[in-house]
């Protein structure tokens, strides 16, 4: 006896279900892959604030109005008081005299220059502006153009000594008036030793 065609169909029919379910699975499958695959989308852009500037940057502003200064800076040119007592040191400090013809410092020119010269050192050095003349002076023997010569080496010998001693040579000038200003005016040796000489005054004031 044969066998009935009925069982044969429905394994066919199981079979088609059985095939059609793997397909399904398949395509799941490869769906989830390809979806895995697929890149994020793109974040919402979001706005960058404008940069600050950099604190090293100099900020530009209005200039803050200057402060009055706190103290009044120190004068470069002595007070009256202090200009008596310079007056006071310049007629103590007793000229310095010279041999005819010479205008090396002597021994006793040296210590008439060193008379309270230190102490008008200290006082002038504190301002550079106020300024001492040193003049020369001959007796009346000789040319004038060669008392104008002698006189003024005379008063570099004394600048140059002052200089040692520490006032600045920008404070001192020379000035030399040959035989043309003598403190004595008689004609024998002792007016003449008194009229080869230096004498330090103060310059004219500004």
């Amino acid at each position: 006896m044969k066998d009935s065609p009925k069982p044969r169909v429905a394994r066919g029919k199981v079979a088609l279900v059985a095939l059609a379910a793997f397909a399904l699975i398949g395509a799941g499958c490869a769906k989830k892959k390809v979806a895995a695959a697929t890149p994020p989308a793109p974040q919402p852009a979001v706005s960058t604030p404008a940069a600050q500037p950099s604190s090293s940057t100099p900020m530009r502003s209005n200039p803050a109005p200057q402060r009055a200064a706190s103290s009044t800076p120190a004068s470069r040119y002595p007070d009256a008081a202090t200009r008596a007592r310079i007056d006071e040191l310049l007629a103590k400090i007793e000229d310095a005299y010279f041999d005819y013809n010479k205008h090396t410092l002597r021994p006793d020119a040296v210590k008439a220059l060193q008379s309270d010269s230190s102490e008008l050192r200290d006082i002038i050095k504190g301002y550079p502006d106020y300024k001492l003349t040193i003049e020369g002076h001959c007796d009346e023997r000789g040319s004038e153009e060669y008392n104008r010569a002698l006189g003024d080496a005379r008063a570099e010998a004394a600048r140059d000594y002052l200089v040692g001693v520490g006032i600045s040579s920008t404070q001192l000038s020379v000035v030399s008036y040959g035989k043309d200003r003598p403190v004595c005016e008689d004609h024998d040796e002792a007016c003449w030793q008194r009229n080869r000489r230096i004498h330090i005054v103060a310059s004219a004031s500004r």
